[in-house]
Formats: structure tokens, sequence, C-alpha cells
């Protein structure tokens, strides 16, 4: 214990010898520094570099914790600005856009028409007489026009005028007749939409009129003219596809179609199925000269027929012949409906028109082709135009 507190004792000594040597040493130093008094305008510089970095440090401590979420109230403030600039814009917009549809509406042209009901027989016969200032659809600033005459909910029975060319202003004096008892007249719709007719493309709505048969007096007959408004465009329904192959030997002069199959037909029964059968129409200069069909296929939307039928037609005759295929949906009680139709040959675009051209560059070869069916009015309006 003893010689504990002397090693004790000896490092105390030392230690405090050091420090009174550093202290002296300082002293020195010290004492040989210049002693002269700092200017006053050098403190007051200190003084407002110390405030300034005091000031800085404590607006960024500020910015950093209180100062985050006002940019954001700032840019809900603009977003809000700007979404009543737009609403008010979108207001504006809205009102030139009715005066747009408005300026339509008025430059759709006008239709001149006829109606008179015969009581006896029970037929509503509708007059399409003429059409004026229509506007130009096609390119070259004029339109082909024709008009379609059905009434609503059924849509069943539907007539078109012959296409006329080239014209704002056509000529169709056409009737057409429809057998609808009186007393189940007043809660259908009587639609007569004009088009102009596009050989290569969907048919363009021109403009409609619809007359509510409730609200009209048939006791005697109504002639009048009525501007065309806008029609909502239809969704083109799909009807189906049907694979068929086109075989022709020049030399025998022998043309032989075969009806392979068809898929997705249209369903055109209660149960949800149709009863398809296949009609084959041989047309030349617009008449027809020949007609096969095939047999029915009962309950199916995709009926496989293999059905070949040959015809005599010489090699003069075959540049402007036309194949019209028609699917049928076979009833026993009323008349067939037409599911599609569609044509090959003289006067045909698209696959139509290349499906015949490759029978032709391929003789004695049979060409099979898919063809999309479409409807039968279209179909008919193309086949009467004149062909360019």
């Amino acid at each position: 214990m003893l010689a504990w507190l002397k090693n004790f004792k000896l490092i105390y000594n030392q230690r405090r010898f050091l420090h009174d040597n550093n202290l002296t040493l300082f002293r020195n130093c010290f004492s040989k520094m210049p002693h002269k008094s700092m200017p006053m305008w050098a403190v007051g510089a200190i003084v407002v570099v110390v405030l300034a970095l005091i000031a800085c440090m404590g607006f960024c401590i500020y910015k950093k914790c209180f100062g985050a979420k006002k940019p954001k109230k700032v840019r809900e403030r603009k977003a809000g600005r700007g979404r009543r600039k737009k609403d008010k814009d979108g207001e504006d917009g809205d009102d030139k856009k009715e005066g747009k549809e408005d300026e339509e509406k008025e430059n759709l042209g006008k239709l001149e028409y006829s109606l008179d009901y015969n009581f006896t027989d029970n037929q509503l016969i509708v007059g399409i007489l003429q059409a004026q200032d229509l506007p130009a659809m096609d390119l070259g600033g004029t339109s082909d026009p024709y008009v379609k005459v059905y009434m609503l909910p059924d849509k069943k029975k539907k007539f078109e005028t012959k296409v006329q060319r080239k014209n704002l202003c056509p000529v169709f004096n056409e009737t057409f007749t429809f057998k609808i008892p009186y007393n189940e007249l007043g809660g259908q719709i009587l639609v007569l939409q004009v088009f102009d007719f596009d050989r290569f493309g969907k048919h363009d709505t021109i403009g409609e009129i619809k007359i509510p048969m409730n609200s009209i007096d048939l006791a005697q007959p109504i002639h009048e003219w009525k501007d065309l408004v806008g029609g909502e465009k239809e969704e083109q329904e799909k009807l189906g596809d049907i694979c068929i192959s086109l075989r022709y030997v020049p030399t025998a002069g022998k043309l032989t179609v075969n009806i392979m199959e068809a898929k997705n037909l249209k369903k055109m029964d209660v149960g949800g199925l149709s009863d398809p059968f296949v009609k084959v129409v041989l047309q030349h200069n617009g008449k027809r000269i020949k007609k096969k069909k095939t047999s029915v296929k009962q309950n199916t939307l995709n009926p496989y027929f293999n059905e070949s039928f040959s015809f005599e037609i010489p090699f003069s005759m075959i540049q402007k012949l036309q194949v019209i295929i028609t699917v049928y949906d076979y009833d026993k009680l009323g008349s067939n409906d037409a599911i599609g139709k569609f044509w090959i040959g003289y006067g045909a675009s698209g696959v139509g028109l290349r499906h015949w051209s490759d029978m032709l560059a391929n003789p004695r070869r049979p060409v099979a082709q898919w063809h999309s069916l479409c409807q039968e009015e279209e179909v008919d309006a193309a086949l009467k135009a004149p062909i360019r």
C-alpha cells in the first residue's frame, strides 16, 4: 500500500510540473504579441456577419420544418384556377360544339316524301320523291345518294332506292309498301335514311328522318318536305364468314363453285341458332342466268357443306360474270330470312375482286377463299349501281 502511494505521488508531481511549464510558455508567447485595440468598425462587421449567419440558419430551419407544405397549397390553388379556367373553356367549347351541331343540322339537306294508307288492304305506301341541298361526301365535291326505308322497332323489312350518281339534288320517285294492320301502326316509327354510296368501303350516313306513326293523321295522304338530321352511327353487325372455292376451265367453259363451310353465323332463331343454307346465283349484264342452292343444315352457326355446283360459262361471258352468294336461315312456316350476302366477279371490290382475279390467273385449279357476309340491302344497292 505504501509503494502504491509513493508511485501516485510521483506521477502527480510529474503532471503538475508539465502543467506549470506549459502555462509559463503560453504566458511568455502572449506577452510577446502586440497589444493593440481592435477598431469599432471591425467589431461591428463581425457582429453583422454573425447575425446574418444566425438569420440564415434560422430561415433554413423554418423552411425545412414549416415551409414544405406551402408549394403544395400553391399548386392546389393553381390547379383550382386551371380547373376553373378549363370549366369556363369547356362551357365555351360546348357552346361552340352546339353551334357547330346546329350548323350541321341545317346543312344536311332536305327530303321530299309522301305517305298514304290503304285501309282496304292494310298497306302503308311510302313515296321517296326527291332530295335537295345534300352535303358533298366525296372528294370530288359531290355524293352518290340513296335512301333506305324501314320501320322500327321490327326493322325486318327494308327497302332501298336506286343510287343517284354524283347528284346533290337527286330525284328518286320510288314507292314502297309496308303491309301493317292499322291498329299495329301506332306503335311503330318510320325511318328514312339517306346514305352516300361507296363501292370500296362503308356507306356514309348523310342524314335521316324519323316519323312516329302515332303523331300523324293518315286519314288523308301526306306530302311534305322535311330537313334531314344527323343519325346515330350504327355499329356494323357481324353476320359471319363463309369459305368457297372457285375453279374455271377456259377450254371447256366450265365454272365450278364449291360451298365449303361457314362460321360464326348470326343467330336467327329463338333458341340462339340458325338453319342455314346457301344460294348461288350467276348474273350477267344484270340478268340472272343460273341459280343453285345447298342443303339445309339444322341448328348450327358453323355449318359444313362441301357441295359443288358446275355451270357452263363460255369464256366470252366470264369477264362480266357476277357470282352472288347469299346465306339464308330456313323457315318452315314463313319466308327464309337472309343472314348475309356478298358477290364475286365483275364490279366486285376487295376480297371478292382478288378471289376472282386469282381464279382467272390459275385456270383449271381450285382457289379457296374466306369471305365476310354483308347486309343484303347494301349488296343489292351495290349491284344496282352502274359500274364505273
